[in-house]
This record gives C-alpha cells, sequence and structure tokens, in this order.
C-alpha cells in the first residue's frame, strides 16, 4: 500500500528514510494518474519490506511539486539517501517501475 506523501512530511517520509523511496505525483483529474495509481499501490506492496512507496497529489502540495520541477504527471521520482536518483514520466508498466527500483535496493 502506497503513503500519501505531503508538503508537510515530505522531508521525514522521503528526505529522512534510511529506504529507497518511491514517489509517484499525481492528480485526481489525470487520467494517466488513474491508470499508475493502481500499480504503484502493488509495488507498495510487493515491497512493503524494502521501500517507501508514496503518492503525493500536485494539487495539494504545491511546495514539493515546484521544488522538483514537476511539469507533467504523472511522474515517478526515486529517491536514494533523500537524493532523486532515478524518475519515469508518463504512464508505463508495472515491470518499469519495478525494476527501476531494484536497481536502487
Amino acid at each position: 500500500m502506497a503513503i500519501e506523501i505531503t508538503d508537510q512530511n515530505f522531508e521525514e517520509l522521503v528526505e529522512k528514510s534510511d529506504k529507497p523511496v518511491i514517489v509517484d505525483f499525481w492528480a485526481e483529474w489525470c487520467g494517466p494518474c488513474r491508470m499508475v495509481g493502481p500499480i504503484v499501490e502493488e509495488i507498495g506492496k510487493d515491497f512493503a519490506d524494502t521501500a517507501v512507496v508514496g503518492k503525493l497529489d500536485v494539487d495539494s502540495n504545491p511546495e514539493v511539486t515546484a521544488k522538483f520541477g514537476i511539469r507533467n504527471i504523472p511522474t515517478v521520482l526515486f529517491f536514494k539517501n533523500g537524493e532523486v536518483v532515478d524518475k519515469q514520466v508518463g504512464a508505463v508498466p508495472k515491470s518499469n517501475l519495478v525494476s527501476k527500483l531494484e536497481a536502487i535496493l
């Protein structure tokens, strides 16, 4: 299951995490985001012990969205030790996101 990440908890959940983190930047009105959402939820269950998987609503959290220059959604950022190490823009199959996550585990 993916956790909700916000402007308020981003530092604690993402930047200070001792596990790799993936963050799905999305919005309710975004069609492709609705395709990626269930995939991100599945990855959250599959990697519950080894990674933090979260979703950040770009409309409700403008600070983090601006900090990372998110202009297109869905965008999934991959963090290790608080730094962005990879990214995926657009709707892609689960295997693409899993392979990027496995590369940083």
